[in-house]
């Protein structure tokens, strides 16, 4: 049985985009085990691969600012006993940092292992290809969720012309766990906030996209993740409720979240319309109709993808129109969601 270790710790995003690996991995090796090091603060979402047998959590961003305390070294000497104590026939680095690189270097490999990784040219950080044993020329014009699934295929040596499949599904959250969120209308789900200002879209032209939701029969639910995202997404609830006015639906902010169940909740939408964040981009691999914003990125490179309609429109200092995005959520309100398994 092959054993097979995949690197990709963060960020959220970009653990989505890696995704696909793992199940190409599975499809070319049904009987490989597929182990995963992945920042804690993420480690759900390998979880709902079942291609993914095991996941690593590693809390490295904490780590590094508390080297020096007694907690820190124990909790590093934890996770590279639990590292260590496993053999991998293969460990692919589909991050290309010197972190990740470090990691690979302290898995231990199987007689005959390799050690496998983006080359000098591909990697993020040039002195991260010194880690590996075979160098893989990955263009850094492909989107990333090709660039990722292009070092499994040239490690194993298989093909990547079939569509990407991220593999992920979640069971929706029950009426118990999540009393705040009425059942009737479909969901739309909103995602407006981001980890720089920079991403961020102008608050009208939110505000018209909810009144067009709204009209069109959904209830709306508000992503957040810190006080100042919740005071933006309150904000533009209310404004767009009363722009509405007798079209006005629920809006739904719900209380923290972890990675987890937020999963559950964007399985449970109709339709996702989110700004260039993790959570929009699991919509995406979730099978929901997606419309991403991009003020601040490649909107081609690292556009959403996954096996429902998706869109994404912008770029670096490019703010996409209203019109744009309302078409999408037209179109994405006539695709059907891709639904996975139930993963409990």
């Amino acid at each position: 049985m092959p054993r097979i270790l995949i690197v990709k710790m963060s960020s959220m995003g970009d653990v989505v985009h890696a995704q696909p690996l793992a199940t190409d991995l599975k499809a070319h090796c049904p009987d490989a085990q597929i182990d995963w090091v992945v920042e804690s603060a993420f480690s759900a979402l390998p979880a709902l691969n079942p291609a993914v047998h095991e996941v690593i959590p590693i809390s490295w961003r904490r780590w590094r600012k508390s080297l020096g305390k007694a907690d820190t070294r124990k909790a590093l000497g934890d996770f590279l006993r639990t590292l260590q104590t496993r053999r991998y026939d293969w460990i692919l680095d589909c991050q290309g940092l010197i972190k990740s690189a470090a990691v690979v270097r302290l898995a231990h490999l199987q007689a005959g292992g390799h050690r496998v990784g983006p080359d000098r040219a591909s990697a993020r950080e040039p002195l991260a290809a010194l880690a590996y044993d075979q160098k893989v020329d990955v263009p850094r014009d492909w989107h990333v969720v090709r660039r990722n699934r292009a070092i499994g295929a040239a490690a194993l040596g298989y093909g990547i012309d079939t569509p990407a499949r991220f593999g992920l599904s979640v069971a929706p959250l029950t009426p118990q766990e999540a009393p705040w969120l009425p059942g009737g209308r479909p969901l739309a789900l909103l995602v407006t906030g981001a980890s720089r200002d920079a991403k961020l879209w102008p608050e009208d032209q939110w505000v018209e996209v909810a009144v067009h939701l709204q009209r069109a029969g959904l209830d709306l639910v508000w992503f957040w993740g810190s006080p100042a995202e919740e005071a933006r997404a309150r904000r533009l609830a209310e404004a767009s409720a009363r722009v509405a006015g007798d079209h006005a639906t629920r809006q739904i902010l719900p209380p923290f979240l972890s990675v987890h169940d937020a999963a559950r909740v964007i399985g449970m939408a109709r339709i996702v319309v989110g700004l260039d964040t993790g959570f929009t981009h699991l919509a995406g691999a979730l099978g929901r109709p997606t419309v991403g914003i991009f003020a601040d990125f490649d909107a081609v490179q690292c556009a959403v993808s996954g096996d429902s309609f998706c869109a994404s429109f912008g770029g670096v200092g490019v703010i996409p129109t209203t019109a744009d995005v309302l078409g999408a959520v037209d179109q994405g309100l006539k695709a059907k969601p891709v639904d996975g398994l139930p993963v409990t």
